[in-house]
């Protein structure tokens, strides 16, 4: 299995999560209570903070762990992490406008930083050219 199998297999794992979240942030006049949605963004942001966590801890040990590449995968997932921070904060205190907000940043900051992963995932090997 090559890198970019298994950071889409991280990516794969996230999906459900990030519909969860979808539902969430859609534009009804009957939102669930702030206790569950909370609790719901809660568990699908973790869920996707892991799985990202997990996906840049691969692409450093295939890449070796260089201090660019360290800083720039950290910088990426604590700002993943502050906007899930900012979506749940959203929801427990029941402002669905804000929390909408949020988790739109939340979901374009998941696919920023599966864009990074994959771009500092080394290039394959070229096999021998066939003339």
């Amino acid at each position: 299995m090559t890198i970019a199998d298994r950071i889409g297999d991280h990516q794969a794992r996230c999906l459900p999560h990030l519909l969860t979240l979808r539902l969430l942030a859609r534009d009804d006049a009957e939102a669930p209570s702030p206790w569950l949605t909370r609790a719901e963004v809660t568990g699908a942001t973790e869920a996707i903070l892991a799985e990202a966590a997990a996906a840049g801890r691969e692409v450093r040990a295939v890449t070796g762990s260089s201090p660019g590449t360290d800083i720039f995968l950290g910088v990426r997932l604590r700002r993943l992490a502050a906007a899930a921070d900012d979506a749940i904060a959203a929801a427990g205190t029941g402002d669905f406008t804000r929390l909408r907000r949020h988790l739109h940043r939340f979901e374009v900051l998941t696919s920023a930083i599966w864009e990074v992963q994959e771009a500092t995932r080394p290039a394959p090997a070229e096999g021998p050219r066939v003339w």
